[in-house]
């Protein structure tokens, strides 16, 4: 709970008569062993007075409506309003509604951010907010009791076996990227990632955890007694390849699982939300005697964009090989090479070039040796695809800058620079279509100016991400990227060279037709693909 005031909140309380001086030593000492929990909270968990008047007194204070919120004050489907990431990430939750208003409780009102996502939310439902506050803990238990659907699911085997068959199928059911299976003080949690977005799915009773783990670590090929984070790999589903790691934690071992299919289609670019046609993404990845960079932070995507440009590519008088750690997918043509242990991704690269290659694709540029390699085989006649983690496609040349690559390099070799992000797309079985707002439209049209762009409004709909069982109560199935391209050309090649900061080069770019990763994002908002608060997430364009 919010307990941010001019007056600290417990010298308000002591005022008060609420609680005395040596109630908030205690609250504070518990908030020194318990980081991030508000004083409210803590008095709250140590029953140092009254829960009701606590509350109101707090309420008071802060000038906000009050009340102790519990499962049978929620008269309303929290998920017919916002969808359950929505409520977690902003702790908040729909209540109650009448006369077109509806009340939403907050662990902290204070947080100006939290409070607007929720109230543009319900405001293009047609609802004005009205703002209560409650104990973060009342909100917790909600939210507990309403994941307590999915352990249902989840935890129908009679015996481990069963339990962790059933707990990985109903992963690969639901599209999950990775299974985060995770000690708790007093239970073990169950978490999926799906779309990008982890999701708790289950909550297991602390007694099951040895038999989990030591199940996990023997169909791992784990050492059982060995506590120290170890790697291993499930091979027991035809269809995957199971990477497992695990990392022990104050309250025992974590397990993540990425399941990565053996067989995954490869998408065109134009699938992947790439907006140039066929004929046109041909012409700008089909180079010779340069480096094409794709550039992003971890997990948005990188490496499924490479399989599309080489597939793209893969033909009967190319030779293409490629240097993964590890082979996500295999494609059938190419000289695919998974990094050995022992050996890094320069060592197989030396390698590579000696097996008369056309089109080498490196997974990572991690280190200087890899890169200067690859700017040696892009400038005697290869074509080089590669990844880089930066923010942006300009920031590409930093990188390169940082790792040590000279600017006649840099400017000599790199033809293309790929920047993108992973959007989730609303959910098709439970959008619901709607004008823009005003504030929206606002939105739009200052980005627009800034980047000269003229987005068209006229008759444009977007969506509400509602949420049903087809989405997991999410509003959103499936992503897809938005892109931005940085290319070389002579005058961007001579700001390199000349040592110009990457504010320069953006601006000349910027000139020449460069458009950042947020113009893509909102044509896909205006061609209802996506929404404007979930572009918000990825780009904080708002």
């Amino acid at each position: 709970m919010d307990v941010r005031n001019k007056v600290p909140i417990g010298i308000e309380l002591v005022r008060r008569g609420i609680i005395s001086e040596s109630d908030i030593n205690k609250a504070l000492e518990y908030q020194k062993n318990n980081p991030g929990i508000k004083v409210g909270d803590a008095l709250k968990v140590l029953h140092l007075c009254d829960e009701y008047k606590l509350l109101e007194a707090i309420g008071d204070i802060l000038g906000e409506k009050t009340i102790v919120l519990n499962k049978s004050d929620v008269a309303i489907n929290i998920t017919d309003y916002i969808s359950l990431d929505v409520a977690k990430q902003c702790m908040a939750i729909p209540f109650e509604i009448s006369n077109g208003k509806i009340k939403v409780c907050f662990a902290d009102t204070s947080n100006k951010k939290s409070n607007d996502i929720v109230r543009l939310l319900l405001l293009n439902k047609g609802l004005v907010m009205e703002k209560y506050i409650t104990f973060a803990s009342n909100i917790q238990d909600i939210f507990e009791s309403l994941e307590g659907k999915a352990t249902d699911k989840i935890e129908d085997g009679r015996d481990v076996t069963s339990l962790i068959d059933n707990i990985i199928k109903t992963a690969i059911n639901k599209r999950a990227s990775d299974i985060h299976i995770e000690p708790q003080e007093n239970s073990l949690r169950i978490r999926y990632r799906i779309d990008g977005v982890l999701l708790t799915m289950a909550t297991l009773p602390k007694e099951r955890q040895a038999q989990v783990i030591g199940r996990l670590k023997a169909i791992s090929n784990m050492h059982q007694e060995k506590q120290e984070s170890q790697d291993g790999r499930i091979l027991l589903y035809p269809d995957y390849n199971i990477r497992v790691s695990t990392q022990k934690n104050i309250y025992g071992e974590k397990f993540v699982l990425r399941l990565l299919k053996r067989q995954a289609d490869v998408l065109s670019l134009e699938q992947l939300g790439f907006s140039e046609n066929a004929e046109k993404s041909l012409k700008l990845f089909d180079r010779k005697n340069s480096i094409t960079i794709v550039a992003a932070p971890t997990g948005e995507g990188k490496t499924t964009t490479l399989y599309s440009i080489i597939n793209m590519l893969n033909k009967q008088d190319v030779n293409i090989t490629t240097i993964e750690d590890p082979v996500e997918i295999r494609i059938p043509g190419l000289n695919q090479i998974e990094v050995d242990p022992k050996a890094s991704f320069s060592d197989s690269l030396r390698t590579v070039l000696r097996q008369d290659p056309d089109t080498i694709l490196v997974g990572e540029i991690r280190d200087l040796e890899t890169a200067e390699i690859g700017m040696q085989a892009g400038q005697t006649g290869h074509y080089v695809l590669s990844t880089i983690h930066t923010m942006d496609a300009v920031e590409v040349i930093t990188r390169l800058r940082k790792l040590g690559i000279s600017n006649y390099d840099i400017a000599s070799t790199l033809g293309l620079a790929v920047s993108q992000r992973l959007i989730r797309r609303v959910c098709p079985k439970c959008a619901k279509e709607r004008e823009f707002t005003p504030e929206e439209i606002e939105i739009i049209k200052k980005l627009g100016e800034k980047y000269d762009v003229e987005f068209d409004l006229k008759d444009k709909k977007t969506y509400t991400a509602v949420g049903c069982e087809h989405c997991d109560h999410t509003g959103y199935y499936g992503r897809i990227a938005a892109f931005e391209l940085l290319e070389m050309t002579e005058l961007i090649k001579e700001l390199v060279i000349n040592d110009e900061s990457t504010i320069e080069i953006r601006r000349q770019a910027i000139k020449n037709g460069y458009r950042p990763l947020a113009v893509d994002g909102i044509r896909k908002v205006l061609n209802g693909i996506t929404t404007l608060e979930e572009l918000n997430k990825k780009l904080l364009i708002f």
